[in-house]
């Protein structure tokens, strides 16, 4: 430890910083990080000009950009951190605070220079380093790590800038494969706005297929433009616009929000570039995109489209989008796609496979975990499941596994799609020193967003993926084998802050032989009601003829343009009836959901419906608390309904509106707090929506059956009935007699009512239905007598 001292006051001497009474028996090392202490600091800047600071603590650790970039440097350069101590020198306490301590900018404020020099200001920087730096750009300390721009440059992607600014200028389509952690996420849209591509009003949007990243990346983008969020960088996700229509030049927003933006701007006139980021997803937004985007590109040669990825298969994109012919003269930028790859990830990462394939993957992922915590040095631990169910239970398991080892240490926290932003926050804030934090995520976590301090991964191999079968007409979601790709995405969040290590959970014969190379694409494998309705709306009138980067089962189009004829949004030639077509498309929300808002305008509920819809538009308005469920169980019960689960979230609405939006109130109820606001949120977009649309608001004023009226006229395609006899509450699908049952989340569990309606299904060891409400049969040939001619003797009673 002596020998890394003095090799730290070497470096910080040779870059105008003199240190004075290092005292070797004041080296600490705690939780793997180096402290010295320091009598005194000096920094020259300026040629003369200097800052003294007295009893100093300096964290010693690498500067990653510069290991990588600058391999002479990788046994002297360090960064350091000054902080004043209130107590003597050996206070262990001292030494085991935060990283990110706010006393941090107090030595400079007593301190004084020469007249007419800016004093430099001494700022945390994300990885808990210090940036000392001067407004001035001439004033370099030399030091390396001088500001948000030098630590933008020592990104894998910043030596392919104009690499990257000229295949923009001069081809239509660049494709980029630039590896996890390469910065291409963040900084590309920066490069095309330093090149001009934002002026004279026009736009430069990026695209991701989740909300979480999108929220995540223009936050971190603003930060390194030193602007305010909403203003020249902003974002738009569902019911959440966080931009300015003057001043936003830099836009991120999911791939479904621009499809949506379409419908008033077919060619998105607005936009110079667009770039379609984690393009592998090949989710089903993201692969309409693409279709739309190339037509679009015939009617504007001037649109640029950049797709990026980690592992996108970059010649099969090009293929797609080469709309070059031969002998054809062009004008304007090249058709034919430029692929461009951007090597280079922060550090290397290890990977270790088990010699067994587990049979238990929550449990061996959290004895892999207690294994990392015993044996590896000290650095954070993402590992990859499939859903909060998983998440939830090896977060327990880990807890009991710790206090019955008497592990200390560990910081187990969740991350998934439907967690709450305080729980979020948990997850992107520094670890607490001398604690390891493990990320339970989902695959939310593959992409694009980027956890700080995360330095081992493990990867089950599983995550959960929808699939349809248009026969069956069941859409689940279930859990499946990831791809190589997905594999390798994961064991890269690992390579950020230094060499890390990435332990799968399956055997390496398993991935080499038997995985697959890419995923299946989602339009492959998924309902098309939602697509169908979103082409017909933009004006593609041949769904089957569409251009598709992946092409969807004839199947599954047949049936999504059935489902929608019986819900009266496509009439006998297959186009948007009027008014209901076009206003079915205009709401945000699944067509089953919509139809159900415009038929409450019919039954005088319109109100509550779309209170409902906002709720479902929610994952979920219950806290799930491990351990209490009998206490959630309770809670429900006083906002139960006998109706089903739509009536009793017109109760819980209710009863948040009467404690005037109360916290302790939901949190006494077992109710997320932030799910109701967001529910009040969703709420009034859509109020405004109905509005624009001339659909008057009204109130049932207590005629519950008007409302349930309501919700069949949207889902009576999820119609179900009991079995008769049945004494484990099995249901038939009135339309294809698929086995079903009550999930045990709903209030109607174990009541099984003789027919219902339910709004979605989950695939466990059965099929269970979610948000079921009770009904009665002859709705059903009211709502859709096309939909269910064939069932009207054999299923439904007249």
């Amino acid at each position: 430890m002596h020998e890394i001292s003095i090799e730290c006051k070497n470096r910080i001497n040779s870059s105008g910083i003199s240190i004075d009474g290092v005292d070797p028996e004041m080296e600490i090392r705690i939780d793997g990080k180096l402290f010295i202490l320091v009598k005194h600091l000096q920094w020259k800047f300026r040629g003369n000009e200097s800052i003294h600071l007295n009893k100093v603590r300096i964290e010693v650790y690498w500067d990653v950009h510069d290991w990588i970039f600058n391999p002479g440097l990788r046994h002297a350069l360090f960064i350091f951190k000054p902080v004043l101590l209130s107590t003597s020198p050996s206070s262990v306490s001292e030494l085991s605070s935060p990283p990110f301590s706010s006393s941090t900018s107090t030595p400079l404020s007593s301190q004084t220079g020469s007249s007419g020099t800016e004093r430099p200001r001494l700022v945390d920087d994300e990885e808990g380093g210090v940036l000392l730096y001067t407004t001035s750009s001439s004033s370099s300390s030399g030091f390396g790590y001088g500001s948000m721009e030098k630590q933008r440059q020592r990104l894998p992607v910043y030596k392919y800038r104009n690499a990257i600014l000229y295949s923009v200028e001069t081809h239509a389509t660049t494709i980029i494969v630039g590896e996890t952690g390469s910065g291409k996420t963040t900084q590309i849209p920066q490069y095309l706005k330093e090149a001009g591509w934002a002026e004279g009003g026009r736009m430069i949007a990026c695209t991701q297929p989740r909300r979480l990243a999108v929220q995540a990346v223009a936050t971190r983008v603003a930060e390194e433009m030193d602007v305010k969020l909403g203003e020249e960088v902003g974002y738009t996700i569902r019911f959440e616009d966080i931009t300015n229509e003057e001043l936003t030049r830099v836009k991120f927003l999911t791939d479904g929000v621009l499809l949506r933006e379409m419908m008033d701007d077919p060619l998105l006139s607005k936009y110079s570039v667009i770039m379609v980021d984690e393009a592998h997803e090949r989710s089903l937004s993201t692969d309409i995109l693409l279709g739309l985007l190339k037509k679009i590109q015939r009617r504007r040669p001037e649109l640029r489209i950049i797709i990026s990825s980690a592992t996108i298969e970059a010649k099969s994109m090009a293929s797609f989008f080469n709309t070059r012919r031969r002998r054809e003269q062009e004008h304007g930028p090249t058709k034919e796609p430029m692929i461009l790859s951007v090597e280079g990830r922060g550090f290397n990462v290890e990977i270790f496979y088990v010699e067994d394939p587990v049979s238990d993957y929550v449990r061996a992922a959290v004895s892999t975990v207690m294994s990392i915590h015993d044996q590896e040095r000290m650095g954070d631990i993402l590992v990859f499941l499939t859903g909060q169910d998983d998440i939830d239970a090896a977060i327990q398991l880990l807890t009991e596994e710790a206090q019955s080892s008497g592990k200390q240490g560990l910081v187990a926290v969740p991350l998934y799609s439907g967690l709450p932003r305080a729980d979020q926050d948990l997850v992107f804030s520094p670890t607490p020193r001398g604690k390891r934090k493990v990320i339970f995520s989902t695959n939310i976590a593959e992409t694009s967003l980027t956890l700080e301090g995360i330095v081992y991964v493990v990867d089950s191999g599983f995550s959960k993926q929808r699939f349809y079968n248009p026969i069956s007409d069941i859409e689940n979601l279930v859990v499946a084998p990831i791809s190589k790709a997905s594999a390798r995405q994961r064991a890269g969040r690992a390579g950020r802050v230094r060499p890390g290590k990435c332990f799968r959970l399956y055997t390496e014969d398993y991935f080499s032989n038997e995985m697959s190379v890419v995923g299946i694409p989602e339009i492959q494998r998924s309902n098309l009601v939602s697509c169908v309705i979103q082409l017909k709306a933009l004006g593609i009138d041949n769904i089957l003829g569409f251009d598709w980067p992946a092409s969807p089962s004839p199947e599954a189009m047949i049936r999504a343009l059935e489902v929608l004829y019986s819900l009266g949004v496509l009439d006998d030639d297959a186009k948007l009836t009027s008014p209901t077509g076009f206003q079915v498309a205009e709401i945000p929300l699944d067509p089953l959901i919509s139809k159900m808002i415009l038929a409450s305008c019919e039954f005088g509920c319109s109100e509550e419906i779309i209170t409902i819809a906002a709720v479902l538009s929610i994952q979920s308005i219950w806290i799930p608390v491990r351990g209490v469920q009998k206490q959630l169980d309770e809670a429900k019960l006083r906002f139960a309904a006998a109706e089903g689960d739509h009536v009793t979230f017109l109760n819980v609405y209710k009863g948040f509106i009467q404690s005037n939006k109360s916290s302790k109130w939901c949190h006494k109820n077992f109710i997320n707090y932030h799910a109701m606001r967001k529910v009040i949120e969703v709420r009034e977009q859509l109020k405004r929506i109905t509005q624009r649309l001339g659909i008057g608001l009204k109130s049932c004023e207590g005629d519950i059956q008007a409302v349930r009226k309501a919700v069949t006229a949207g889902f009576f395609a999820n119609a179900a009935r009991l079995e008769p006899f049945s004494h484990n509450g099995m249901y038939k699908t009135v339309r294809t007699s698929q086995e079903v049952y009550i999930h045990p989340s709903s209030v109607l569990f174990r009541v099984n009512p003789k027919f219902i309606v339910y709004h979605s299904l989950v695939s466990t060891d059965r099929q269970y239905m979610r948000n079921v409400i009770t009904i009665d049969p002859s709705w059903l040939t009211e709502a859709a007598p096309h939909f269910y001619q064939k069932q009207l003797h054999s299923s439904v009673p007249s």
